[in-house]
């Protein structure tokens, strides 16, 4: 059983060990509308620039990634208004996802996430910290992958919860060293692109100033490393 948890030793244990959480002992999210919504990639308000671009959700850049190949695809995602719209719209296309995207798609949600606090850097970063020392935990009816499905009674739920680790990977990371948060480079990986553009390091030099302006923090082209 899980309750107060190290995030740094959870993403060092297998990735394919299910985790079974009490949930009066856990900060869990569901619907982007409670109190820890925010956390969800599905939650609205935390919008992202690429490329002088804005990406309404961290959902939306993630889902797009899964197409490099096909920019045509990518656009429609991104043009979307609803985060689960989205989602939808890229699952005709998931059997032309890359073909390295079961290996490659945990990297790419946590640079998402990083991302995502970059540009909503006071917001993301105080809904973080105020979890406190709790189990971050998705509570999903569906996927024991990226979050934890509630187990019979509902008292408990059992996934792999890789969103919530990464979530406490992140603020471990916060607390720590928030200046290494600063700038996130491009994930080492081939055909990181977006509309046919290779992924940019982004930066920003005042992250508590920013507030998730139109404006965004100062994105630089990056190659890979």
């Amino acid at each position: 059983m899980v309750s107060l948890v190290s995030a740094q030793n959870e993403l060092n244990m297998t990735e394919t060990e299910l985790r079974t959480y009490r949930r009066d002992d856990v900060i869990s999210f569901r619907k982007t509308g409670e109190a820890f919504g925010g956390l969800s990639n599905m939650a609205p308000g935390f919008p992202i620039w690429i490329f002088e671009r804005r990406v309404r959700t961290a959902e939306a850049l993630y889902q797009a990634c899964r197409y490099p190949h096909l920019p045509h695809v990518q656009r429609m995602i991104l043009n979307e208004a609803s985060p689960m719209t989205a989602k939808m719209r890229s699952k005709p296309y998931r059997e032309e996802s890359r073909a390295d995207w079961e290996r490659v798609r945990v990297p790419i949600m946590k640079w998402c996430l990083r991302v995502k606090l970059i540009y909503n850097w006071q917001r993301f970063s105080e809904l973080l910290l105020a979890t406190g020392e709790k189990a971050i935990v998705e509570d999903s009816r569906k996927d024991q992958f990226w979050g934890a499905k509630p187990d019979i009674g509902d008292n408990t739920l059992t996934g792999q919860n890789v969103l919530g680790r990464l979530l406490m990977e992140l603020r471990e990371q916060l607390r720590s060293s928030p200046d290494a948060l600063r700038s996130i480079t491009p994930v080492r990986i081939d055909m990181f692109l977006l509309d046919g553009r290779s992924l940019p390091t982004i930066m920003i030099s005042e992250p508590s100033s920013n507030k998730g302006s139109t404006n965004g923090p100062q994105a630089v082209q990056g190659s890979f490393l």
